[in-house]
């Protein structure tokens, strides 16, 4: 009998060791999983770490050599004056390149260890301006239909004052290689901006076609088409490369884009963001839309661009970025709540926003793109000002209250439809005047096909057959 209830104690002991054992193995590759994900996290970890380090390196290393470079660069400018422009375009490409020295870039990018010129920007306009407080880097490339690079220029340096000019340097990345398109852009933008060209304000750049890796045979993800993940891949490719050229010319980058309108004195309130912070931060966010108004420490971008190129071709920027601060800062082991809290403090949103989104033809072929910023506002259409009592008149056709009254008096703009050949607008002044000059302003940001063409300014003077000066405006 003892013998039996023996047997039945060592069957139920073993009976529940079963449980316990299975229990324990569970619980053992559970905990083996967890301890896989942590180390590959503290790798990654110690990777950008180590990234960051070096990149601090290279940085001051490319800052040195921008030093050097630039003064050969503008003897051989000056020695290119009188080349046609055809010779011009082969001797820029030859001798006006700057060096983008990063560590890890032969790794992400192999093809590159085939080309020498790979990694060196064609700058086809600019006077290699360095230590500015501002560099702006503006993305670029060949659209279907509307172009709106041209108009996002004139608002971005619409009343900066000389001294915020002097202060800042606006990158313009032509992304195509076509020859032919970039020097239209370039002159197209010279023709526009010549003093700002001059004066080193505005440089214009590209890439080599050799830059660009095989992006035929791209894995499709997250659905989207063929065509739009080679868009987006080299969009990360553009970024990167934008970003390494902007990175040792000045204290911050601002990413924006070339289909946008700025607030007026947008510089001096980024400046005053910036220095209201008291913590540490990696990016303040200036629109609330994808890319735009986005500003880095220059000396972060290093980084920030090597964590692009690992995983350029898997997901758009704008996602990078975020799993960038998930990995800086989120921790595994707590919630999601936790990890947004953690990201806020990197990542700081200023409210209203300085830059709206205007284009409507996406430089994705095909997608029409009304994006919009709720948090910019509307943009102030006019300025006021005052002008010499003049009666003013016109035979265009007023659009609603939009009188050529309220536009000369300072109170709001112009605006009238259908234009035909011979209409006029024209201001009488009502005492001789000596003038310095004429200024006039057509236009909008949100409606960029109402403004002036192909119009006649004529300057009527003061003397006998007419009594009073008259400045008259043909169509």
């Amino acid at each position: 009998m003892r013998r039996r209830h023996g047997q039945l104690l060592t069957a139920l002991c073993l009976g529940a060791a079963f449980p316990l054992l299975w229990y324990a193995a569970w619980q053992g590759s559970r905990g083996n999983d967890l301890d896989m994900y942590q180390s590959q996290l503290l790798e990654l970890r110690q990777r950008l770490l180590y990234a960051e380090k070096e990149n601090k390196k290279r940085s001051h290393e490319l800052s040195s050599a921008l030093d050097e470079i630039k003064h050969v660069v503008a003897k051989r400018m000056n020695s290119t004056t009188n080349h046609t422009d055809d010779m011009k375009w082969k001797e820029l490409n030859l001798t006006r390149k700057l060096p983008v020295h990063f560590t890890n870039m032969y790794y992400y990018l192999p093809h590159l260890r085939e080309y020498e010129d790979a990694i060196f920007p064609n700058v086809i306009f600019g006077q290699q301006r360095t230590g500015v407080s501002l560099v702006m880097g503006i993305p670029t490339v060949k659209r279907e239909k509307q172009h709106y690079l041209i108009n996002t220029l004139h608002s971005l340096l619409y009343e900066l004052s000389e001294e915020q000019k002097n202060d800042c340097v606006i990158i313009i990345f032509v992304a195509e290689v076509n020859a032919e398109y970039v020097n239209s852009v370039a002159e197209s933008v010279k023709t526009s901006f010549p003093r700002e060209i001059q004066s080193g304000v505005l440089e214009v750049i590209s890439p080599p076609a050799s830059y660009y890796p095989d992006l035929s045979n791209l894995k499709k993800t997250f659905g989207d088409s063929e065509d739009r993940v080679r868009w987006r891949t080299k969009q990360n490719l553009d970024y990167s490369f934008l970003m390494l050229y902007a990175q040792p010319k000045g204290t911050f980058y601002l990413q924006l884009e070339d289909d946008i309108i700025a607030k007026p004195d947008y510089i001096q309130s980024i400046e005053n963001f910036a220095a209201e912070q008291s913590q540490e931060w990696m990016i303040l966010e200036f629109s609330q839309l994808g890319f735009i108004g986005k500003l880095f420490k220059s000396e972060d971008l290093p980084l920030i661009v090597e964590f692009f190129l690992m995983f350029y071709k898997d997901k758009p920027i704008d996602w990078l970025i975020d799993h960038l601060l998930w990995v800086k800062v989120c921790n595994p082991e707590k919630d999601a709540i936790h990890c947004e809290k953690e990201k806020a403090k990197l990542r700081i949103r200023a409210k209203p926003s300085l830059f709206q989104h205007v284009g409507i033809y996406s430089s994705l072929a095909g997608k029409i793109q009304n994006l919009k910023d709720k948090d910019f506002g509307k943009n102030v259409l006019h300025k006021p000002h005052n002008n010499p009592p003049a009666k003013v008149d016109t035979s265009l056709r007023t659009y609603q209250q939009y009188t050529l009254e309220k536009v000369y008096t300072g109170k709001d703009c112009f605006w009238a439809s259908a234009p035909v050949a011979g209409d006029y607008i024209s201001f009488t002044f009502l005492n001789p005047l000596k003038i310095e000059k004429y200024f006039f302003r057509s236009g909008n940001m949100e409606h960029p096909g109402d403004k002036l063409f192909n119009t006649t300014v004529e300057v009527l003077p003061a003397d006998v057959s007419f009594s009073f000066p008259t400045v008259i405006v043909l169509f």
